[in-house]
């Protein structure tokens, strides 16, 4: 995890480099032009808010899963079917050389599970009642070993930062912008004038927008990259068999905002809205598995 943090730092560091450049470079410009931008209050929030931000979300991450979902970790199993859980999931991680994971149940009619954690050798995977009733064993060891794959290739971390690296880019960018604007174009005489926050509102809504897309894009690669990595831990008949049974609820999920990026299964959109949806169809996953990818 410190390698992935220390990048995420470095990134979020040389944004903040980059764009202090630019601005040096127009500020003679800015400067005829009677525009001057304070930019060392930007920076701050770009550091508070964007990169720590992200960290903080990494962090509490497995607390907020388990609250949300009202997930239970089990750590003594009860019955037959605890017992063969546990055995899978360690068996998975050993084969993909990780610390093996808390298991947890949570109670939802929606066949759905999804993993989190700051760290490869410290995360959570949970499954829900609902998956455990529509599924044979093949199946869920399949989706236990989507999961898993999850963790081993550090998707979790890697989406969070990317994110609080995107998030510092809208927040330093927003506001430059927004100082540029409000005396170009308002005319303000103003440290901050009227025009500087309703550009600021204006740029965050579309640059964020532009930034999840980023987000979303490498959310639905990382399904395929987990599918992949659970047909190779669980069989890929039982990985397209799994998948087949998710698409018979697809478009729908019961998990919080907050987890629902990490669910095997996910709402999915057509058009422009698939650009926003953080899962790829189950039929395109479906079609991967099987080649056509």
């Amino acid at each position: 995890m410190l390698g992935r943090i220390g990048l995420f730092v470095l990134t979020n560091l040389a944004v903040l480099f980059v764009l202090n450049i630019i601005l040096a470079a127009l500020e003679p410009w800015l400067t005829a032009q009677g525009i001057s931008v304070e930019t060392a209050s930007i920076w701050m929030i770009a550091l508070v808010f964007g990169m720590g931000g992200s960290l903080i979300s990494l962090a509490l991450s497995k607390t907020i899963a388990l609250r949300s979902t009202g997930a239970k970790v089990i750590k003594t199993p009860s019955n037959e079917t605890e017992r063969w859980l546990l055995d899978v999931v360690r068996r998975q991680a050993n084969e993909v050389n990780i610390g093996c994971p808390d298991f947890a149940i949570y109670d939802s009619p929606q066949p759905n599970a999804f993993a989190t954690g700051a760290t490869r050798n410290k995360a959570l995977v949970a499954v829900s009642t609902g998956l455990l009733a529509s599924m044979n064993r093949g199946e869920v060891e399949a989706v236990v070993g989507h999961e898993v794959a999850h963790v081993a290739n550090g998707d979790m971390i890697t989406l969070t930062l990317l994110q609080g690296v995107l998030n510092t880019f809208v927040l330093v960018l927003s506001r430059v912008l927004g100082q540029v604007l409000d005396r170009a174009v308002f005319k303000s005489n103003r440290a901050y004038g009227p025009g500087y926050f309703i550009s600021v509102i204006v740029l965050q809504i579309v640059l964020g927008i532009l930034a999840s897309i980023i987000v979303m894009a490498f959310s639905r690669w990382r399904e395929y990259r987990a599918d992949e990595g659970g047909a190779q831990l669980a069989g890929r008949a039982n990985m397209i068999s799994a998948l087949q049974t998710l698409g018979k609820r697809s478009g729908a999920s019961s998990l919080p905002e907050s987890v629902e990026a990490f669910g095997i299964s996910g709402r999915v959109g057509h058009g422009l809205r698939a650009l926003l949806m953080s899962h790829p169809p189950i039929e395109m996953r479906i079609k991967a598995l099987q080649g056509g990818r």
